[in-house]
């Protein structure tokens, strides 16, 4: 029996101190995030901002460009990107195959469809509201498409069974919806076309504790559930037929995992743009580091995304200071000559 069970105590702590050198990166990354900007600070300085805050004490001075514009900025960067990269590891896990990310259901070019569709054809609409209500139109609007889209996904995909029908739904639904952008971005006045473009490359820009407290909710509870799936994603990776000897319902599965994906996928890009990379890079180099084990790839994806996404929200701050770049070119520029040098590194006959 102790043979048994040394090595199974070996694993738990294996993967406590994985997570918690991830855990302590993402704390390191936040301190980081809310220093730099236009306003440089030291570490200390926001450590005192943040004490002085949970003191009680009115913040003034530096202390307000901390809790006003950078916490609820870096705390919106860490849910949108563990929201992307846990998402990537589950649907990477369903559909057993590494290259795959949450836009594929279509839920990220629903999105976009979404949004655009309001700046370009539902200004009128927007200014009618009230301007709480107006301020979120566009990002209701994403939210609706990107449901929409996987809903349209899986109504199709699911007419036969296996993930091939998925995808190739997934495929037409994104295609139709890009099509879609295209004709509305034709439609768009010059001033529509910078607010669209800026919104189809993703970015945190504008983040207040109103946008973040309307949409934590809707990444958090994902974020929560989806790790209490993996025995069953584990089972997945022998296939359907062994999944459900072992006592799992694969479509049922499917369905509640699509269903949270789209849910923790469109809040994230409803209120940041499209972010690429994220879902798809973070949980295919934890896989390529630790192997497929989901108990450890999903909460260590949703640590490592978060890390990630703050970090290049920092470097979009600085690089073209005091102008913005996009987050979702920083991450484009880290994903793409990853990729590179991962198929560079590819022997004939071998996978990604």
């Amino acid at each position: 029996m102790n043979s048994i069970a040394l090595p199974r105590r070996h694993a738990v702590s294996a993967r406590a101190w994985a997570l918690g050198g991830l855990a302590a990166l993402l704390a390191a990354a936040a301190i980081g995030g809310m220093a730099v900007g236009a306003m440089p600070l030291s570490a200390a300085q926001v450590l005192g901002a943040l004490l002085r805050w949970l003191d009680g004490a009115a913040a003034q001075g530096q202390d307000a460009v901390v809790l006003t514009l950078r916490v609820p900025r870096v705390l919106m960067a860490s849910l949108v990107g563990a929201a992307l990269a846990c998402s990537g590891a589950t649907m990477q896990g369903l559909f057993r195959n590494p290259l795959v990310e949450p836009g594929l259901v279509g839920v990220s070019a629903g999105a976009a469809l979404g949004a655009i569709g309001m700046i370009v054809l539902g200004g009128a609409m927007t200014a009618a509201l009230p301007p709480l209500l107006g301020s979120f139109g566009v990002a209701f609007a994403a939210f609706a498409g990107g449901l929409l889209a996987t809903f349209l996904v899986y109504l199709f995909g699911s007419r036969r069974p296996g993930v091939a029908t998925l995808l190739l739904a997934g495929v037409a639904i994104n295609a139709i919806a890009m099509a879609g952008v295209g004709v509305l971005t034709y439609l768009a006045n010059e001033h529509q076309l910078r607010d669209l473009t800026f919104w189809t490359l993703g970015s945190l820009g504008g983040t207040s504790w109103a946008r973040l407290g309307a949409v934590a909710p809707l990444m958090l509870l994902p974020l929560l559930w989806l790790p209490t799936q993996a025995r069953a994603l584990n089972a997945l990776l022998l296939g359907e037929r062994e999944a459900s000897l072992l006592g799992f319902e694969p479509r049922r599965l499917r369905r509640r995992l699509i269903a949270v994906v789209a849910l923790a996928t469109g809040a994230a890009v409803a209120m940041c743009g499209v972010i690429g990379f994220v879902g798809l890079l973070v949980p295919h180099v934890l896989r390529l580091v630790w192997g497929p084990d989901h108990r450890l790839l999903l909460p260590g994806s949703a640590l490592a995304g978060a890390s990630l996404m703050i970090g290049a929200d920092a470097v979009a701050r600085i690089v073209v200071a005091p102008a913005e770049l996009p987050v979702g070119v920083i991450t484009a520029l880290l994903g793409g000559p990853f990729f590179l040098w991962l198929l560079s590194r590819l022997r004939v006959g071998e996978t990604v």
